[in-house]
Protein backbone atom coordinates (compact mmCIF):
# COMPACT_ATOMS: atom_id res chain seq x y z
CA UNK A 1 0.00 0.00 0.00
CA UNK A 2 1.25 3.48 -0.88
CA UNK A 3 0.95 5.12 2.53
CA UNK A 4 1.59 8.62 1.22
CA UNK A 5 -1.62 8.71 -0.82
CA UNK A 6 -4.04 6.08 0.50
CA UNK A 7 -7.42 6.14 -1.22
CA UNK A 8 -10.19 6.42 1.35
CA UNK A 9 -13.73 6.08 -0.05
CA UNK A 10 -16.58 7.34 2.14
CA UNK A 11 -20.03 5.99 1.29
CA UNK A 12 -22.22 8.79 2.73
CA UNK A 13 -22.04 12.52 3.46
CA UNK A 14 -20.34 13.18 6.80
CA UNK A 15 -20.17 16.43 8.82
CA UNK A 16 -18.19 19.12 6.98
CA UNK A 17 -15.47 19.32 9.63
CA UNK A 18 -14.90 15.56 9.36
CA UNK A 19 -14.72 15.62 5.57
CA UNK A 20 -12.30 18.55 5.69
CA UNK A 21 -10.01 16.59 7.99
CA UNK A 22 -10.17 13.55 5.71
CA UNK A 23 -9.18 15.68 2.73
CA UNK A 24 -6.20 16.98 4.67
CA UNK A 25 -4.92 13.55 5.64
CA UNK A 26 -5.94 11.22 2.83
CA UNK A 27 -6.84 10.99 -0.82
CA UNK A 28 -10.53 11.00 0.10
CA UNK A 29 -13.41 10.29 -2.27
CA UNK A 30 -16.55 11.73 -0.65
CA UNK A 31 -20.25 11.28 -1.31
CA UNK A 32 -21.25 14.92 -1.53
CA UNK A 33 -24.86 14.38 -2.65
CA UNK A 34 -25.42 11.80 0.13
CA UNK A 35 -27.13 9.30 -2.16
CA UNK A 36 -26.87 5.76 -0.74
CA UNK A 37 -24.55 3.59 -2.80
CA UNK A 38 -26.03 0.67 -4.68
CA UNK A 39 -24.54 -2.78 -4.24
CA UNK A 40 -22.75 -2.41 -7.57
CA UNK A 41 -21.31 0.94 -6.48
CA UNK A 42 -20.13 -0.56 -3.19
CA UNK A 43 -18.44 -3.38 -5.08
CA UNK A 44 -16.74 -0.88 -7.37
CA UNK A 45 -15.57 1.21 -4.40
CA UNK A 46 -14.16 -1.88 -2.70
CA UNK A 47 -12.27 -2.78 -5.86
CA UNK A 48 -10.35 0.55 -5.72
CA UNK A 49 -10.15 1.72 -2.12
CA UNK A 50 -7.33 1.20 0.34
CA UNK A 51 -9.82 2.06 3.08
CA UNK A 52 -13.62 1.93 2.94
CA UNK A 53 -15.67 4.06 5.32
CA UNK A 54 -19.22 2.66 5.24
CA UNK A 55 -22.20 3.45 7.44
CA UNK A 56 -24.87 1.31 9.08
CA UNK A 57 -26.98 1.39 5.89
CA UNK A 58 -24.26 -0.29 3.80
CA UNK A 59 -24.39 -4.10 3.81
CA UNK A 60 -20.82 -5.33 3.51
CA UNK A 61 -21.44 -9.06 3.23
CA UNK A 62 -19.15 -12.01 2.56
CA UNK A 63 -19.61 -11.88 -1.21
CA UNK A 64 -18.60 -8.23 -1.45
CA UNK A 65 -15.61 -8.91 0.80
CA UNK A 66 -14.47 -11.89 -1.30
CA UNK A 67 -14.46 -9.79 -4.47
CA UNK A 68 -12.77 -6.74 -2.93
CA UNK A 69 -9.53 -5.49 -4.44
CA UNK A 70 -6.25 -6.77 -2.95
CA UNK A 71 -5.32 -3.26 -1.83
CA UNK A 72 -8.34 -2.96 0.51
CA UNK A 73 -7.04 -3.44 4.03
CA UNK A 74 -9.39 -1.55 6.34
CA UNK A 75 -13.15 -1.14 6.70
CA UNK A 76 -13.63 1.76 9.11
CA UNK A 77 -17.33 1.76 9.95
CA UNK A 78 -19.00 5.08 10.73
CA UNK A 79 -21.20 3.65 13.47
CA UNK A 80 -21.23 1.95 16.83
CA UNK A 81 -22.64 -1.36 15.61
CA UNK A 82 -21.07 -3.58 12.97
CA UNK A 83 -24.08 -5.77 12.17
CA UNK A 84 -23.90 -4.33 8.63
CA UNK A 85 -20.48 -5.98 8.13
CA UNK A 86 -19.63 -9.67 8.00
CA UNK A 87 -16.76 -9.36 10.46
CA UNK A 88 -15.87 -13.06 10.27
CA UNK A 89 -15.56 -12.94 6.47
CA UNK A 90 -13.47 -9.78 6.79
CA UNK A 91 -11.10 -11.49 9.24
CA UNK A 92 -10.71 -14.48 6.91
CA UNK A 93 -9.88 -12.09 4.08
CA UNK A 94 -7.33 -10.26 6.24
CA UNK A 95 -9.38 -7.06 6.47
CA UNK A 96 -9.30 -5.00 9.64
CA UNK A 97 -12.71 -3.71 10.79
CA UNK A 98 -13.19 -0.76 13.16
CA UNK A 99 -16.19 1.03 14.60
CA UNK A 100 -16.95 4.11 16.72
CA UNK A 101 -17.97 2.88 20.20
CA UNK A 102 -18.93 5.00 23.16
CA UNK A 103 -19.79 8.12 21.17
CA UNK A 104 -23.55 7.83 20.86
CA UNK A 105 -24.25 6.48 24.36
CA UNK A 106 -25.69 9.60 25.94
CA UNK A 107 -27.54 10.73 22.81
CA UNK A 108 -29.26 7.37 22.36
CA UNK A 109 -30.14 7.16 26.04
CA UNK A 110 -31.69 10.64 25.81
CA UNK A 111 -33.82 9.57 22.86
CA UNK A 112 -34.85 6.35 24.58
CA UNK A 113 -36.04 8.25 27.61
CA UNK A 114 -37.81 10.71 25.35
CA UNK A 115 -39.66 7.86 23.62
CA UNK A 116 -40.72 6.37 26.96
CA UNK A 117 -42.17 9.73 27.97
CA UNK A 118 -43.70 10.35 24.55
CA UNK A 119 -45.57 7.05 24.53
CA UNK A 120 -46.64 7.14 28.17
CA UNK A 121 -47.82 10.76 28.04
CA UNK A 122 -49.10 10.72 24.42
CA UNK A 123 -46.84 13.63 23.49
CA UNK A 124 -47.01 13.14 19.71
CA UNK A 125 -50.80 12.87 19.76
CA UNK A 126 -51.01 16.03 21.82
CA UNK A 127 -48.65 17.91 19.51
CA UNK A 128 -50.88 17.05 16.55
CA UNK A 129 -54.10 18.08 18.29
CA UNK A 130 -53.53 21.84 18.09
CA UNK A 131 -52.61 22.25 14.39
CA UNK A 132 -55.35 19.78 13.41
CA UNK A 133 -57.96 21.82 15.26
CA UNK A 134 -58.92 18.86 17.45
CA UNK A 135 -58.21 20.72 20.68
CA UNK A 136 -61.09 22.90 21.88
CA UNK A 137 -59.89 23.47 25.43
CA UNK A 138 -58.91 21.67 28.60
CA UNK A 139 -61.04 18.73 29.67
CA UNK A 140 -60.63 16.47 32.72
CA UNK A 141 -60.70 13.15 30.87
CA UNK A 142 -59.19 14.07 27.49
CA UNK A 143 -55.73 12.88 26.28
CA UNK A 144 -54.97 10.95 29.45
CA UNK A 145 -51.64 9.18 29.52
CA UNK A 146 -49.85 7.05 32.10
CA UNK A 147 -47.66 8.14 35.01
CA UNK A 148 -44.16 6.61 34.87
CA UNK A 149 -43.01 7.34 38.42
CA UNK A 150 -43.06 4.14 40.47
CA UNK A 151 -43.30 1.90 37.40
CA UNK A 152 -40.92 -0.93 36.54
CA UNK A 153 -38.50 -0.49 33.65
CA UNK A 154 -36.96 -3.62 32.15
CA UNK A 155 -33.75 -2.94 30.22
CA UNK A 156 -32.83 -5.60 27.65
CA UNK A 157 -29.07 -5.16 27.32
CA UNK A 158 -27.24 -3.41 30.18
CA UNK A 159 -24.25 -2.13 28.24
CA UNK A 160 -23.19 1.50 27.94
CA UNK A 161 -26.54 2.69 26.58
CA UNK A 162 -28.60 0.54 28.92
CA UNK A 163 -26.74 1.91 31.93
CA UNK A 164 -27.05 5.50 30.69
CA UNK A 165 -30.80 4.95 30.26
CA UNK A 166 -31.04 3.47 33.76
CA UNK A 167 -29.43 6.59 35.25
CA UNK A 168 -32.01 8.78 33.53
CA UNK A 169 -34.91 6.51 34.40
CA UNK A 170 -34.00 6.52 38.10
CA UNK A 171 -34.28 10.31 38.08
CA UNK A 172 -37.85 9.91 36.81
CA UNK A 173 -38.70 7.52 39.64
CA UNK A 174 -38.68 4.27 37.67
CA UNK A 175 -37.58 1.00 39.27
CA UNK A 176 -34.69 -0.48 37.27
CA UNK A 177 -34.64 -4.12 36.21
CA UNK A 178 -32.46 -5.69 33.54
CA UNK A 179 -31.59 -8.78 31.57
CA UNK A 180 -28.12 -9.10 30.08
CA UNK A 181 -25.93 -11.79 28.56
CA UNK A 182 -23.67 -11.37 31.58
CA UNK A 183 -24.58 -9.89 34.94
CA UNK A 184 -22.98 -6.48 35.45
CA UNK A 185 -20.62 -5.92 38.39
CA UNK A 186 -22.21 -5.57 41.82
CA UNK A 187 -20.97 -1.98 42.09
CA UNK A 188 -22.91 -1.04 38.93
CA UNK A 189 -26.04 -2.77 40.18
CA UNK A 190 -25.76 -0.92 43.48
CA UNK A 191 -25.20 2.43 41.82
CA UNK A 192 -28.21 1.97 39.53
CA UNK A 193 -30.30 0.18 42.17
CA UNK A 194 -30.88 -2.39 39.44
CA UNK A 195 -32.36 -5.87 39.79
CA UNK A 196 -30.93 -8.61 37.56
CA UNK A 197 -33.20 -11.16 35.89
CA UNK A 198 -31.51 -14.28 34.56
CA UNK A 199 -34.74 -15.19 32.75
CA UNK A 200 -35.79 -12.70 30.09
CA UNK A 201 -39.24 -14.32 29.95
CA UNK A 202 -39.86 -13.76 33.64
CA UNK A 203 -38.68 -10.16 33.49
CA UNK A 204 -40.90 -9.30 30.52
CA UNK A 205 -43.95 -10.64 32.34
CA UNK A 206 -43.49 -8.23 35.24
CA UNK A 207 -42.48 -4.93 33.62
CA UNK A 208 -44.49 -1.79 32.89
CA UNK A 209 -41.93 -0.46 30.39
CA UNK A 210 -39.42 -2.50 28.38
CA UNK A 211 -36.51 -0.90 26.51
CA UNK A 212 -34.40 -2.77 23.95
CA UNK A 213 -30.76 -1.66 24.17
CA UNK A 214 -28.74 -4.72 23.13
CA UNK A 215 -26.73 -5.03 19.89
CA UNK A 216 -28.05 -6.93 16.90
CA UNK A 217 -26.15 -10.19 16.43
CA UNK A 218 -27.24 -13.62 15.17
CA UNK A 219 -27.97 -14.49 18.81
CA UNK A 220 -30.31 -11.50 19.31
CA UNK A 221 -32.25 -11.76 16.03
CA UNK A 222 -35.93 -11.80 17.09
CA UNK A 223 -34.83 -12.02 20.72
CA UNK A 224 -38.26 -10.56 21.43
CA UNK A 225 -40.08 -13.21 19.44
CA UNK A 226 -43.83 -13.65 19.07
CA UNK A 227 -43.71 -16.06 22.01
CA UNK A 228 -41.80 -13.65 24.25
CA UNK A 229 -43.89 -10.63 23.32
CA UNK A 230 -46.93 -12.47 24.68
CA UNK A 231 -45.40 -12.25 28.16
CA UNK A 232 -45.79 -8.46 28.14
CA UNK A 233 -48.70 -7.14 30.17
CA UNK A 234 -51.58 -5.44 28.32
CA UNK A 235 -50.66 -2.00 29.69
CA UNK A 236 -46.91 -2.36 29.03
CA UNK A 237 -44.92 -0.03 26.78
CA UNK A 238 -42.15 -1.35 24.52
CA UNK A 239 -39.40 0.96 23.25
CA UNK A 240 -36.66 0.09 20.75
CA UNK A 241 -33.72 2.35 19.90
CA UNK A 242 -31.28 -0.49 19.16
CA UNK A 243 -31.98 -2.45 15.95
CA UNK A 244 -35.30 -3.39 14.41
CA UNK A 245 -34.30 -7.00 13.81
CA UNK A 246 -34.24 -7.70 17.56
CA UNK A 247 -38.06 -7.62 17.70
CA UNK A 248 -40.45 -9.73 15.64
CA UNK A 249 -42.05 -6.65 14.12
CA UNK A 250 -44.99 -8.48 12.55
CA UNK A 251 -45.91 -10.03 15.90
CA UNK A 252 -45.54 -6.69 17.67
CA UNK A 253 -47.73 -4.99 15.08
CA UNK A 254 -50.47 -7.58 15.51
CA UNK A 255 -50.45 -7.12 19.30
CA UNK A 256 -50.77 -3.36 18.92
CA UNK A 257 -53.64 -3.78 16.44
CA UNK A 258 -55.53 -6.09 18.79
CA UNK A 259 -54.93 -4.00 21.89
CA UNK A 260 -52.72 -6.59 23.62
CA UNK A 261 -50.08 -3.97 24.38
CA UNK A 262 -50.28 -0.52 25.91
CA UNK A 263 -48.09 1.14 23.29
CA UNK A 264 -44.71 1.19 21.60
CA UNK A 265 -42.02 3.68 20.63
CA UNK A 266 -39.83 2.63 17.71
CA UNK A 267 -36.79 4.46 16.37
CA UNK A 268 -35.65 1.45 14.32
CA UNK A 269 -37.42 -1.04 12.08
CA UNK A 270 -36.87 -4.58 10.93
CA UNK A 271 -36.73 -3.70 7.23
CA UNK A 272 -35.72 -0.04 7.31
CA UNK A 273 -35.86 2.32 5.65
CA UNK A 274 -39.13 0.59 4.75
CA UNK A 275 -41.80 0.97 7.41
CA UNK A 276 -44.90 -1.19 7.16
CA UNK A 277 -48.21 0.47 6.32
CA UNK A 278 -49.75 -1.30 9.28
CA UNK A 279 -47.35 0.45 11.65
CA UNK A 280 -48.01 3.79 10.00
CA UNK A 281 -51.77 3.29 10.42
CA UNK A 282 -51.17 2.51 14.09
CA UNK A 283 -49.14 5.72 14.39
CA UNK A 284 -52.00 7.71 12.90
CA UNK A 285 -54.28 6.11 15.48
CA UNK A 286 -51.91 7.05 18.31
CA UNK A 287 -51.05 3.47 19.25
CA UNK A 288 -47.35 3.68 18.38
CA UNK A 289 -44.77 6.46 18.14
CA UNK A 290 -42.42 6.15 15.16
CA UNK A 291 -39.13 7.99 14.68
CA UNK A 292 -36.78 7.83 11.64
CA UNK A 293 -33.70 6.20 13.25
CA UNK A 294 -32.58 9.42 14.92
CA UNK A 295 -31.42 8.10 18.29
CA UNK A 296 -27.82 9.19 17.72
CA UNK A 297 -28.64 12.18 15.53
CA UNK A 298 -26.87 15.05 17.24
CA UNK A 299 -24.30 17.30 15.62
CA UNK A 300 -21.85 16.67 18.45
CA UNK A 301 -22.26 12.92 18.27
CA UNK A 302 -21.81 12.65 14.52
CA UNK A 303 -18.68 14.81 14.61
CA UNK A 304 -17.22 12.65 17.39
CA UNK A 305 -18.02 9.54 15.35
CA UNK A 306 -16.19 11.03 12.39
CA UNK A 307 -13.21 11.93 14.55
CA UNK A 308 -13.01 8.31 15.71
CA UNK A 309 -13.07 7.13 12.10
CA UNK A 310 -10.21 9.50 11.23
CA UNK A 311 -8.16 8.29 14.21
CA UNK A 312 -8.77 4.64 13.29
CA UNK A 313 -7.77 5.20 9.67
CA UNK A 314 -4.73 7.35 10.48
CA UNK A 315 -3.48 4.94 13.15
CA UNK A 316 -3.85 1.97 10.81
CA UNK A 317 -2.10 3.68 7.90
CA UNK A 318 0.74 4.66 10.24
CA UNK A 319 1.31 0.97 10.87
CA UNK A 320 -0.28 0.68 14.30
CA UNK A 321 -3.28 -1.19 15.69
CA UNK A 322 -6.37 1.07 15.44
CA UNK A 323 -7.96 1.74 18.84
CA UNK A 324 -11.43 0.54 17.87
CA UNK A 325 -10.66 -2.71 16.07
CA UNK A 326 -13.53 -5.23 16.04
CA UNK A 327 -12.80 -8.96 16.10
CA UNK A 328 -15.27 -11.81 15.53
CA UNK A 329 -14.75 -12.96 19.13
CA UNK A 330 -16.04 -9.59 20.35
CA UNK A 331 -19.49 -10.09 18.86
Amino acid sequence: MDRTTPLVIVTRKLPDVVEARMRELFDATLNLDDRPMSRAELAEAMSRADVLVPTVTDRIDAELIRHAGPQLKLVANFGNGVDNIDVSAAAERGLVVTNTPGVLTEDTADMTMALILAVARRVVEGAKAIPSGEWTGWAPTWMLGRRITGKRLGVVGMGRIGQALARRARAFGLEIHYHNRRRVPAAVEEQLEATYWESLDQMLARMDVVSVNCPHTPATYHLLSARRLKYLRPHAILVNTARGEIIDEAALTKMLETGELGGAGLDVFEHEPAVSKRLMRLAEAGKVTLLPHMGSATTEGRIEMGEKVVINVKTFLDGHRPPDRVLPSML
